[in-house]
Protein backbone atom coordinates (compact mmCIF):
# COMPACT_ATOMS: atom_id res chain seq x y z
CA UNK A 1 0.00 0.00 0.00
CA UNK A 2 1.36 3.40 -0.93
CA UNK A 3 0.31 6.71 0.50
CA UNK A 4 -0.07 10.13 -1.06
CA UNK A 5 2.49 11.01 -3.72
CA UNK A 6 4.52 14.23 -3.49
CA UNK A 7 5.43 15.94 -6.78
CA UNK A 8 7.92 18.79 -6.72
CA UNK A 9 10.84 20.59 -8.31
CA UNK A 10 13.33 23.18 -7.11
CA UNK A 11 14.55 26.20 -9.07
CA UNK A 12 17.71 28.11 -8.12
CA UNK A 13 17.60 31.92 -7.76
CA UNK A 14 20.37 34.44 -7.11
CA UNK A 15 18.60 35.95 -4.08
CA UNK A 16 15.43 35.79 -2.01
CA UNK A 17 14.36 39.12 -3.52
CA UNK A 18 14.70 37.73 -7.08
CA UNK A 19 12.79 34.59 -6.07
CA UNK A 20 10.01 36.61 -4.41
CA UNK A 21 9.63 38.85 -7.47
CA UNK A 22 9.37 35.80 -9.77
CA UNK A 23 6.84 34.09 -7.49
CA UNK A 24 4.66 37.19 -7.12
CA UNK A 25 4.78 37.78 -10.90
CA UNK A 26 2.86 34.50 -11.33
CA UNK A 27 -0.06 35.93 -9.35
CA UNK A 28 0.72 33.73 -6.33
CA UNK A 29 -0.79 34.74 -2.99
CA UNK A 30 1.08 34.63 0.35
CA UNK A 31 0.19 31.58 2.43
CA UNK A 32 2.75 31.44 5.31
CA UNK A 33 5.17 34.19 6.32
CA UNK A 34 8.92 33.68 6.34
CA UNK A 35 10.05 31.52 9.26
CA UNK A 36 13.02 29.41 10.37
CA UNK A 37 12.91 25.62 9.92
CA UNK A 38 15.30 22.94 11.11
CA UNK A 39 15.10 19.46 9.61
CA UNK A 40 16.72 16.31 11.01
CA UNK A 41 17.01 13.15 8.92
CA UNK A 42 17.09 9.86 10.83
CA UNK A 43 18.43 6.44 9.92
CA UNK A 44 19.75 3.25 11.48
CA UNK A 45 23.48 2.73 12.01
CA UNK A 46 23.53 0.41 8.99
CA UNK A 47 21.75 3.06 6.82
CA UNK A 48 18.69 0.91 6.21
CA UNK A 49 16.51 3.84 5.08
CA UNK A 50 19.14 5.37 2.79
CA UNK A 51 19.84 2.00 1.18
CA UNK A 52 16.11 1.84 0.35
CA UNK A 53 16.29 5.46 -0.93
CA UNK A 54 13.81 6.52 1.77
CA UNK A 55 13.89 9.35 4.30
CA UNK A 56 12.53 9.87 7.82
CA UNK A 57 12.51 13.50 8.92
CA UNK A 58 11.48 15.61 11.88
CA UNK A 59 10.91 19.23 10.85
CA UNK A 60 10.87 21.75 13.68
CA UNK A 61 9.40 25.19 13.21
CA UNK A 62 9.17 27.03 16.52
CA UNK A 63 7.01 24.90 18.83
CA UNK A 64 5.53 22.91 15.91
CA UNK A 65 7.07 19.66 14.65
CA UNK A 66 6.15 17.39 11.75
CA UNK A 67 7.25 13.78 11.22
CA UNK A 68 7.61 12.84 7.54
CA UNK A 69 8.39 9.56 5.79
CA UNK A 70 9.41 9.79 2.12
CA UNK A 71 9.62 6.75 -0.14
CA UNK A 72 12.04 6.24 -3.03
CA UNK A 73 12.02 8.82 -5.84
CA UNK A 74 10.19 7.54 -8.93
CA UNK A 75 11.64 8.28 -12.38
CA UNK A 76 10.07 11.22 -14.18
CA UNK A 77 10.42 14.86 -15.24
CA UNK A 78 9.55 16.04 -11.71
CA UNK A 79 10.51 14.53 -8.36
CA UNK A 80 7.76 12.06 -7.40
CA UNK A 81 7.74 10.04 -4.19
CA UNK A 82 5.42 8.73 -1.53
CA UNK A 83 5.07 11.15 1.37
CA UNK A 84 3.41 10.44 4.71
CA UNK A 85 3.43 13.12 7.37
CA UNK A 86 1.83 14.03 10.65
CA UNK A 87 2.07 16.87 13.14
CA UNK A 88 3.54 15.79 16.48
CA UNK A 89 2.95 17.43 19.83
CA UNK A 90 6.59 17.37 20.97
CA UNK A 91 9.45 17.00 18.50
CA UNK A 92 12.06 16.45 21.24
CA UNK A 93 10.09 13.57 22.74
CA UNK A 94 9.65 12.05 19.28
CA UNK A 95 13.39 12.38 18.69
CA UNK A 96 14.05 10.55 21.97
CA UNK A 97 11.62 7.78 20.95
CA UNK A 98 13.33 7.36 17.57
CA UNK A 99 16.74 7.22 19.26
CA UNK A 100 15.48 4.56 21.69
CA UNK A 101 14.36 2.57 18.63
CA UNK A 102 17.91 2.64 17.23
CA UNK A 103 17.64 5.59 14.85
CA UNK A 104 19.90 8.63 14.97
CA UNK A 105 20.25 11.95 13.15
CA UNK A 106 22.59 11.56 10.18
CA UNK A 107 21.98 14.96 8.54
CA UNK A 108 20.63 18.24 9.79
CA UNK A 109 19.70 21.20 7.59
CA UNK A 110 18.25 24.65 8.14
CA UNK A 111 16.39 27.16 6.03
CA UNK A 112 14.14 30.16 6.09
CA UNK A 113 10.92 29.34 4.28
CA UNK A 114 8.13 31.55 2.96
CA UNK A 115 5.13 29.95 1.23
CA UNK A 116 2.67 31.03 -1.43
CA UNK A 117 -0.26 29.42 -3.21
CA UNK A 118 -1.01 29.65 -6.92
CA UNK A 119 -3.85 27.75 -8.57
CA UNK A 120 -3.21 24.13 -7.54
CA UNK A 121 0.43 24.39 -6.36
CA UNK A 122 2.27 25.48 -3.24
CA UNK A 123 5.37 27.57 -3.87
CA UNK A 124 8.07 27.89 -1.21
CA UNK A 125 11.02 30.24 -1.19
CA UNK A 126 13.83 28.52 0.72
CA UNK A 127 16.83 30.55 1.83
CA UNK A 128 19.47 27.94 2.69
CA UNK A 129 23.18 28.04 3.55
CA UNK A 130 23.88 26.82 -0.04
CA UNK A 131 21.64 29.30 -1.86
CA UNK A 132 18.08 30.38 -2.55
CA UNK A 133 15.64 27.93 -4.08
CA UNK A 134 12.00 28.04 -5.09
CA UNK A 135 10.23 24.75 -4.51
CA UNK A 136 7.01 24.12 -6.44
CA UNK A 137 4.81 21.27 -5.21
CA UNK A 138 1.55 19.99 -6.65
CA UNK A 139 0.24 18.29 -9.79
CA UNK A 140 2.77 17.90 -12.61
CA UNK A 141 0.94 20.25 -15.00
CA UNK A 142 0.65 22.90 -12.26
CA UNK A 143 4.38 22.61 -11.58
CA UNK A 144 5.21 23.01 -15.28
CA UNK A 145 2.88 25.98 -15.83
CA UNK A 146 4.06 27.76 -12.66
CA UNK A 147 7.72 27.26 -13.58
CA UNK A 148 6.96 28.55 -17.09
CA UNK A 149 5.26 31.62 -15.58
CA UNK A 150 8.60 32.25 -13.81
CA UNK A 151 10.34 31.91 -17.22
CA UNK A 152 11.86 28.55 -16.26
CA UNK A 153 11.67 25.25 -18.11
CA UNK A 154 12.56 21.58 -17.59
CA UNK A 155 16.26 22.32 -18.06
CA UNK A 156 16.11 24.46 -14.91
CA UNK A 157 14.39 21.82 -12.74
CA UNK A 158 16.41 20.60 -9.78
CA UNK A 159 15.23 17.21 -8.52
CA UNK A 160 17.99 16.64 -5.95
CA UNK A 161 17.51 16.74 -2.19
CA UNK A 162 19.01 19.46 -0.01
CA UNK A 163 21.51 16.88 1.23
CA UNK A 164 22.73 16.24 -2.33
CA UNK A 165 22.91 19.99 -3.04
CA UNK A 166 24.87 20.49 0.19
CA UNK A 167 27.37 17.70 -0.59
CA UNK A 168 27.88 19.06 -4.10
CA UNK A 169 28.50 22.64 -2.87
CA UNK A 170 30.03 22.36 0.61
CA UNK A 171 33.69 22.53 -0.42
CA UNK A 172 33.07 25.37 -2.89
CA UNK A 173 31.29 27.33 -0.15
CA UNK A 174 33.82 26.45 2.56
CA UNK A 175 31.63 24.38 4.88
CA UNK A 176 33.65 22.51 7.50
CA UNK A 177 30.92 20.40 9.08
CA UNK A 178 28.64 17.66 7.82
CA UNK A 179 25.37 19.56 8.36
CA UNK A 180 23.81 22.32 6.24
CA UNK A 181 23.37 24.92 8.97
CA UNK A 182 23.74 28.67 9.21
CA UNK A 183 26.66 30.17 11.13
CA UNK A 184 24.10 32.49 12.74
CA UNK A 185 20.55 31.13 12.44
CA UNK A 186 19.20 34.31 14.00
CA UNK A 187 20.21 36.36 10.95
CA UNK A 188 17.62 38.16 8.88
CA UNK A 189 18.18 38.47 5.15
Amino acid sequence: MTGPMEREIKLRFDSAADARAAVLATGAEPMHARRFQEDCLFDTDDEQLRRQRCALRIRSEGPRSVLTFKGPVQPGPVKIREELETVVADGEVLRAVLERLGLSVWFRYQKYREEFTHQDVVIAIDETPVGTFVEIEGPEEGIRSTAAAMTRGPGDYILESYHTLFVRNREILGFKGTDMVFDDPGRTT
